[in-house]
């Protein structure tokens, strides 16, 4: 151990050990100091000049040892501890202001670190994988559809043998498991041979996936995450060689994988929102499958190549497939394979869902940090007007300036320090809040994808940044007046009096809290109008009462036995209490088309470039009564209908545009790839099914009463939802077999979870706008408080003169006036910027116009007027003689 080591650690030592030392060193410094006033005696000098002259010789006891002490100690590190301590016992003595506060505080911090989680581990956390920067991944995105990475794995190994910007290509797909009772759903990934290697993904036990393992037909194998291996196989070497077993409905049976190797630990998948527990190779996928377009595809950029280039490569090699697929649909001509970095993983609908409007809620809990610390600063500035004359006694007893600072700063960051710390802890369930909205709105839908939120280095980091940000932003004005106080005026005024300066500062923080709080509140009213206005507006539908099942009908053998289980299904569904009606269908509103096909229809010529797809749905007898669709022509399905199947009912956005004028019934059309023609039947009333914010597509609905391999059943109820649900569950499990029924939810908790995006702004952003209101409120609230008291002797000068209580309550409500209304003016235009950029960020959503702000305006006007009550009427309670007596 070095020299200066030991030192370092001597003096540290000394710091927190040093009062049997000071008594000594203080014994030692008296025993000098009496030693040289008995010399003084003896000389003749008298006791109190002998005295005087020692302490000259010497110095002051106090001077000396504390001299002593820095050459023993750790100065710096001691008057920390004693800021600290001092900081601690001056919070104390104001309770109120500690904890309003430290609950700003944590507020503000606790928003700005929840929603950086969600988004870092969303959107901009890297895969831990060798060199992350250099993945990307492949899109391409049909007219009016969302993008997809969905390839054939014919396109992969054509992309993967003919291109010439990437190193490595992989291919991956999920598999769609279910879980069985009382157990989660296991995520199973088929992915190529290279997948482990490309990646840079080492093994902690046995081994990866190899290119070997891509063969046709043989036996698939698996690599299980560590996770996954922990959980399972307790950490043990057994599960080397156990067979994982995974279900997929798209597959004929369950697929029996034999597990080769564990990821290393901090390896979990290539996408945020979907963890993975089992990579399978290509082998589990039969031939059949294998030229279907469900493979994902990633590849690795060589050295020196840059995502423009592999972009136009790309376009060329996927040309041959648009032309291919355009000779069918010519809307492919307009489609366009795209190329976009990887390194924060694979694109998934939550990502694509919700990366706009985290990226907005970013900004908006970065506002309301802001407007949190304007607000403290102004409690702050107020409470070192009320301590000025204990500054000004501590500078004219010898504390330097940068000393006095240092405490303010020192009480400062403890504050912040107490704050970020409460806020760490909040934003944990802050974040699983987050995560769950987000997650709900995929729960209805399909399988719920699994995001993880953790504390870890990054979000430390974030968090500490945020509370010193905070610190130095809301200190900065009371350390400068600390900095610049003059004593001697201090000490004249007893503290009583308010500079110009400091009242046109503070008075700055209000006005530029209620500006703020006018642009939260803005954006907050956009978002609130905009989901009220998605919920208001005509569905088509009856969202009320109406219970969704999702059924696994794959153990019907044919047609014919699957129409008898349905028939018998629906009979005793309907002998439940509380069930008024059943029906079947292939897609339920806002899941998603059940497919789509090109339509040829009778005396209708339509040019080929502008020919576009129709939405399909197969529904049985009922089903527009159990949705509350209305037919408006002809007639509904008829359990006759199964012998005479090619008869459909069409929609009136389908039978306006190829029928417009004629009666559509008795009509027939044409679907894509078949030579007989269907007759309709029936017109039903638009419907939304894809997108509530769209208008309704044109829709063919074929008969059916349920459909092979899976279908949803729909109830209508008038009662007791959660008892038929449990009833419904039990009996269609008992008809169809055990563990038939997957999902079970309600069309109203559908169509909401279609929305959650505009769900989560508009429930956050009216929070935060709230938040940034009440904050705007107690600012208003603090000054002009602060205002009556530094004014109790004005007030008490104009009542002995005369004045009304009235004339004293408009002098402090035009006051409050002006600070607000200068507010507004300066907030305006912010409000106006703030609410077109909003818009911008969240698709098919209008601007609003003034209608936002004049809302927020008059939301922080009714605010501001409870704000300013308790001040004006303690102004008005103000005695004459006593306020005088005081002074």
């Amino acid at each position: 151990m070095s020299a200066a080591i030991r030192e370092w650690l001597r003096r540290l030592w000394a710091t927190f050990h040093k009062a049997p030392e000071d008594a000594e060193m203080e014994e030692e410094l008296r025993l000098h100091f009496d030693m040289i006033a008995d010399e003084l005696k003896r000389r003749g000098l008298s006791f109190e000049d002998a005295a005087r002259q020692a302490r000259l010789q010497a110095g002051g006891i106090a001077q000396v040892m504390e001299q002593r002490r820095d050459q023993r100690g750790l100065r710096r590190l001691e008057d920390l501890i004693q800021d600290l301590r001092y900081g601690v016992r001056t919070l104390r003595r104001a309770p109120v202001f500690t904890a309003v506060t430290i609950a700003t505080l944590t507020l503000a911090i606790g928003a700005n670190t929840a929603a950086f989680s969600l988004v870092d581990a969303l959107l901009f956390r890297d895969l831990p994988v060798r060199d992350p920067s250099s993945l990307v991944q492949f899109t391409w995105r049909y007219p009016s559809d969302p993008p997809l990475n969905m390839f054939s794995l014919e396109n992969y190994a054509q992309y993967r043998d003919r291109n010439t910007m990437f190193s490595d290509m992989v291919g991956l797909a999920p598999l769609r498991t279910d879980s069985s009772a009382g157990s989660e759903p296991i995520g199973a990934w088929v992915v190529t041979g290279n997948f482990f290697h490309a990646l840079g993904v080492k093994p902690a036990l046995g081994r990866v996936l190899d290119v070997s393992d891509d063969t046709l037909g043989g036996a698939p194998m698996a690599v299980v995450s560590w996770r996954y291996w922990q959980a399972q196989f307790n950490g043990e070497e057994r599960a080397l060689g156990a067979i994982v077993e995974i279900t997929d409905r798209r597959l004929p049976g369950p697929v029996h994988a034999t597990v080769v190797g564990v990821a290393e630990p901090d390896f979990s998948g290539v996408t945020a929102s979907m963890r993975s527990d089992v990579w399978v190779s290509l082998g589990a996928i039969p031939t059949a499958m294998r030229s279907r377009g469900g493979v994902a595809l990633m590849a690795r950029l060589k050295p020196g190549a840059s995502i423009a280039q592999a972009r136009a490569e790309m376009r060329v090699l996927y040309q041959s497939s648009i032309d291919a697929l355009a000779q069918r649909d010519p809307q492919w001509r307009h489609v366009a394979i795209d190329v976009t970095s990887a390194r924060a993983g694979l694109s998934t609908p939550l990502t694509d869902q919700f990366g706009g409007p985290l990226s907005l809620l970013m900004a908006i809990v970065g506002v309301l940090l802001l407007l949190a610390c304007a607000n403290i600063g102004g409690l702050l500035l107020a409470r070192g007007a009320a301590r000025q004359h204990e500054m000004a006694v501590r500078v004219s007893l010898g504390a330097g300036r940068l000393r006095i600072v240092r405490q303010v700063l020192t009480e400062l960051l403890l504050l912040a320090s107490i704050s970020g710390a409460l806020g760490l802890v909040g934003a944990r369930f802050g974040a699983a809040i987050l995560t769950q909205i987000m997650i709900s709105g995929t729960q209805s839908l399909g399988p719920s994808p699994r995001l993880e939120i953790t504390v870890d280095a990054r979000v430390l980091t974030f968090t500490i940044g945020v509370t010193l940000l905070a610190a130095l932003v809301f200190g900065l004005a009371p350390a400068i007046a600390a900095f610049v106080s003059a004593p001697a005026s201090a000490l004249r005024q007893g503290g009583g009096a308010q500079t110009k300066s400091r009242r046109v500062f503070g008075n700055g923080l209000v006005v530029a809290q209620v500006a703020i709080s006018l642009a939260l509140l803005s954006v907050s009213q956009l978002y609130i109008g905009h989901l009220r206005h998605l919920r208001d507006r005509s569905l088509g539908f009856d969202r009320d009462r109406v219970l969704l099942m999702s059924v696994d009908t794959s153990r019907a053998q044919n047609r014919e036995q699957l129409a008898a289980l349905y028939r018998d299904a629906v009979a005793r569904l309907h002998a439940i209490p509380g069930v008024d009606s059943v029906a079947a269908s292939g897609m339920t509103p806002m899941s998603g088309a059940a497919g789509s096909a090109f339509l040829r229809v009778e005396g209708f010529d339509e040019p080929a470039d502008d020919r576009q797809r129709v939405s399909l749905n197969t529904v049985s007898p009922n089903y527009f009564l159990t949705y509350g669709t209305p037919l408006l022509a002809g007639r509904d399905f008829r359990d006759s209908d199964m012998d005479q199947p090619r008869r459909i009912i069409v929609n009136q956005a389908l039978a306006r545009k190829y029928f417009s004028g004629r009666d559509p019934i008795g009509r027939h059309v044409w679907l894509e790839n078949e030579r007989d023609p269907y007759e309709i039947v029936g017109v039903a009333g638009d419907a939304k099914y894809q997108d509530v914010r769209l208008p309704p597509p044109p829709i063919v609905y074929q008969f059916a009463l349920m459909s092979r391999g899976s279908s949803d059943l729909s109830l209508r109820t008038s009662g007791r939802r959660a008892g038929v649900a449990d009833d419904a569950r039990r009996l269609v499990n008992d008809v169809f077999g055990t563990t038939s029924v997957g999902r079970v939810t309600t069309l109203a908790e559908q169509v909401d979870a279609s929305i959650v995006p505009e769900r989560l702004l508009a429930t956050l952003a009216g929070f935060f706008g709230a938040v940034g209101a009440l904050l705007a409120a107690i600012g208003l609230f603090g000054l002009l408080a602060y205002t009556v008291a530094r004014q109790t002797k004005e007030i008490g000068i104009r009542l002995a003169l005369g004045a009304t209580r009235g004339r004293v309550s408009l002098m402090v409500a035009t006051s409050a006036g002006w600070v607000v209304s200068v507010g507004f003016l300066l907030g305006a235009p912010t409000a106006f910027w703030s609410t077109r950029f909003a818009a911008r960020s969240v698709e098919n959503l209008p601007a609003g116009g003034a209608v936002p702000i004049a809302s927020a305006a008059a939301a922080l006007i009714a605010v501001a007027f409870i704000a300013v009550y308790v001040p004006m009427r303690s102004a008005t309670r103000v005695e004459p003689v006593i306020a005088l007596r005081a002074e």
